[in-house]
């Protein structure tokens, strides 16, 4: 696992038959025990301060002013996980002008003798509430690391809660990629990814990615709501907040 760094790549969606989008961003690798380092050696990133890109510990995990570490440590222990105080690398959007919003990020818990022991998955919907996945690795055949679960946490009107997630990762490295497959029963519902090349955590590079998305995470929002009416203009099935409850108790019965 590599320290901190910026990925830089696409976020693209695929509703089989229905919908799809592509949009260009950027994330952030960052070794939580980096943070107060990096806040002090580079002029552009920031920890738990504004600034032009910054990180806050309290946009993730508990929402508070606290470090994500032990709060991380305390969801590994919660699932059973063994873990000997290794590394944890946290896979996010930052804040750009002191705004973000993050649908997924990932923390990737290695043990000290580098073999990674948990993925946390940190899933937010827009009406600021967030949920957690931890799960244990599970190296597929193209080497790339695979998951699955069932959903648990309401994300999109468009999609109900008797879903599935299967998740295909490549941890960060030269490149990274988060892949997400929402299954109904044998058929695909949605296919969601993040796929990205690795650059230097530093200043200039900093610059060289903010100029290129000045506006990425404001886009992020008001891509979600943007493509939410198209969805809705093609006629796909809004089930709304209580709609997908509904869907799933229904599938239930």
């Amino acid at each position: 696992m590599t320290g901190s760094a910026i990925y830089r790549g696409h976020v693209a969606h695929t509703r089989p038959g229905k919908h799809r989008l592509r949009y260009p961003v950027f994330m952030l690798s960052v070794d939580i025990e980096e943070a107060p380092a990096l806040n002090r050696r580079l002029k552009f990133f920031s920890h738990n301060r504004a600034g032009l890109l910054a990180l806050f510990d309290r946009d993730h995990a508990g929402k508070i002013n606290a470090s994500l570490r032990p709060q991380i440590e305390a969801k590994l222990r919660e699932a059973g996980i063994a873990w000997d105080g290794g590394q944890i690398v946290l896979l996010s959007m930052p804040r750009l002008f002191n705004y973000v919003f993050n649908p997924l990020s990932v923390y990737f818990c290695t043990r000290r003798d580098g073999e990674l022991a948990a993925l946390v998955h940190e899933v937010s919907n827009t009406f600021g509430e967030s949920h957690f996945y931890v799960l244990k690795p599970r190296a597929s055949a193209n080497g790339a690391i695979a998951q699955a679960c069932e959903k648990e946490f309401f994300v999109s009107p468009f999609l109900e809660m008797d879903l599935a997630y299967e998740f295909q990762i490549t941890p960060p490295g030269e490149r990274t990629s988060v892949g997400m497959i929402v299954k109904r029963g044998a058929e695909v519902a949605l296919t969601a990814s993040f796929a990205g090349e690795r650059l230097a955590l530093t200043d200039a590079n900093i610059l060289r990615v903010w100029a290129g998305n000045p506006l990425m995470t404001l886009m992020v929002i008001a891509g979600i709501h943007w493509e939410a009416l198209k969805m809705w203009t093609k006629g796909i099935r809004f089930l709304g907040r209580r709609g997908g409850a509904a869907a799933h108790k229904q599938t239930a019965a």
